[in-house]
């Protein structure tokens, strides 16, 4: 028996994974030299020699080529320790030129002690602007209170880029004395690698901007001299400092494709402050839910593409996931979420109204330019499901209504938001989060009274079913809004429930399948076409 298609191409998605994953890991644990014969094969770390350091930290208006004059010490470490985590909390002076939109560059010099960092040779250096410009974050208030509204910042309808801060910076020298091999220095370190007048290569410098987010800019004000910054220094392993390198490629490539930095600082929340473990294990639940949506979107596709009829489906439950697939796609517009997260729910948003138009058999005839809708007819099976369906949804709204509406209020005047339209769409979206799961109930209501599960999608439904527990593991690895992170527990529990019906209601030959046919009307039709 040949395998089908879907198993081809999975088996090969899987063995993709498992190579890339194989290839991180040569990443993080490269092969140290080792020197043969007389000859000098290996390149030493200088690390081994010299164990007294200090760090100078500066901020100035030039990338490179600096000197005395335009340099501004902002923190030194007398008594530098490689494998000791250091913060210092400051206020940086802000030059003029930098808060009229220019850039400002932070200076990371490591050498050894009582040292100039400037005339030395054995001077480690990295530098990176610290400035950023984008594009202010709408501001908020509070829509009953009157001095919010005074208070409300201009920039919440500038679509100009502007100067921000960025106000946290960790700074990293790689602490393996790892040797290299002359002919085989990878690729990622040739940038940061460099050499005593001797030959062996001085400390790598990294200044970590997959640390850089979002959350930490701060709008520089004209007016404002001074702004805070916080600085950690902490060690960084070869194979880390090698991953980190090609990840910050990588969000340039993206960068000039197009990407602005809002939408890759999705990508840097997943690598940073993640170790080797986290990472392997992000890694491998992404690409089995990337996996499982897509055999899940597959057989959904095909089992509403060839549904003729809606006995024993919930058709409030469908319309119910396009709605609230709606509400999410608008409230991520209304946040100006990453384009990486919006798209796809676009997609998702089309596919659910997509299969109302099925559910309800909605037709579409054009008569000049204009359109004209019709709805297909309902059997008697399809009339006592919408019954059952509608029994559910009476008790529900006993329910839901009372809790949509006292969380729109408790919003309305504890939570501030950007406007009134943003308190509508946040309302919705909370609705959605907080009791998105009720509306699978109704389901459950009309298997109960049908006696029957044969009619839902379970291929689909087994697949969206791993991904609910795959998205557990996510609720403890990533950082997410509590209010989803319960949502993936939730799911579960109905999940269960559906499990245990599809137990108790053992499928039987006279029971329609999901294309509603039944084992013995494909036995009474085989002779007449015979």
């Amino acid at each position: 028996m040949k395998p089908s298609l879907t198993v081809v191409v999975s088996g090969l998605f899987l063995a993709y994974m498992a190579y890339s994953m194989y290839t991180i890991g040569l990443i993080f644990f490269p092969t140290p030299c080792k020197e043969v014969g007389n000859g000098r094969k290996c390149i030493q770390p200088y690390l081994n020699k010299q164990k007294a350091f200090e760090m100078s930290v500066y901020t100035s208006l030039k990338s490179n080529q600096v000197s005395d004059n335009d340099l501004t010490l902002v923190w030194k470490i007398d008594n530098f320790s490689l494998t000791e985590v250091t913060e210092k909390s400051i206020n940086v002076t802000i030059p003029s030129r930098a808060r009229r939109n220019g850039t400002l560059y932070l200076h990371a010099f490591l050498y050894p002690k009582n040292q100039d960092p400037l005339s030395s040779q054995y001077t480690s250096h990295d530098q990176s602007a610290i400035t950023t410009f984008m594009i202010p974050l709408s501001s908020t208030f509070n829509l009953l209170g009157e001095n919010d509204k005074k208070e409300k910042k201009p920039s919440a309808t500038n679509k100009k880029p502007v100067t921000h801060w960025r106000s946290k910076v960790t700074i990293n020298v790689m602490e393996d004395k790892i040797p290299f091999d002359r002919q085989g220095v990878p690729g990622e370190l040739m940038r940061y690698l460099r050499l005593t007048p001797k030959g062996d290569y001085l400390p790598i410098v990294f200044i970590d901007q997959l640390g850089f987010r979002i959350k930490d800019l701060l709008e520089v004000n004209k007016t404002v001299e001074t702004l805070p910054l916080t600085i950690t220094y902490s060690p960084i392993s070869v194979g880390k400092l090698r991953m980190w390198t090609n990840m910050l490629e990588s969000i340039k490539m993206l960068h000039s494709l197009g990407f602005t930095e809002k939408d890759s600082d999705e990508v840097k929340g997943i690598f940073s402050d993640t170790n080797f473990v986290f990472l392997m294990l992000t890694f491998a639940v992404a690409a089995l839910h990337l996996l499982f949506d897509f055999l899940a979107f597959k057989n959904d596709i095909n089992y509403w593409k060839n549904r003729d009829t809606m006995v024993g489906l919930s058709t409030r439950v469908v319309v119910w996931r396009c709605v609230s697939q709606a509400v999410i796609f608008l409230y991520l517009m209304d946040e100006e979420t990453s384009l990486l997260v919006l798209i796809p729910a676009g997609i998702s948003t089309v596919i659910e109204g997509w299969k109302v138009k099925k559910a309800f058999k909605i037709g579409m005839t054009w008569s000049g330019i204009i359109p004209k809708f019709s709805f297909g007819s309902s059997s008697d099976k399809e009339l006592e499901t919408a019954q059952f369906d509608s029994q559910a949804m009476k008790y529900l709204s006993y329910l839901l209504y009372p809790l949509c509406i006292a969380g729109a209020g408790y919003s309305l005047f504890y939570v501030e938001h950007k406007s009134w339209y943003s308190w509508c769409i946040q309302s919705l979206v909370n609705g959605v989060y907080a009791f998105g799961f009720l509306f699978m109930l109704p389901q459950l209501f009309v298997n109960y009274k049908l006696k029957s599960v044969a009619h839902l999608p379970w291929r689909a439904f087994m697949y969206k079913a791993f991904n609910t527990f795959i998205d557990d593991i996510f609720a403890f690895i990533i950082t997410m809004p509590t209010a989803h992170r319960l949502a993936c527990f939730r799911d579960d529990l109905v999940f269960l429930v559906y499990l245990y019906q599809r137990w108790l209601y053992p499928v039987d030959k006279k029971r329609v399948n999901e294309f509603g046919q039944s084992f013995d009307d494909a036995v009474t039709e085989k002779p007449k076409k015979e």
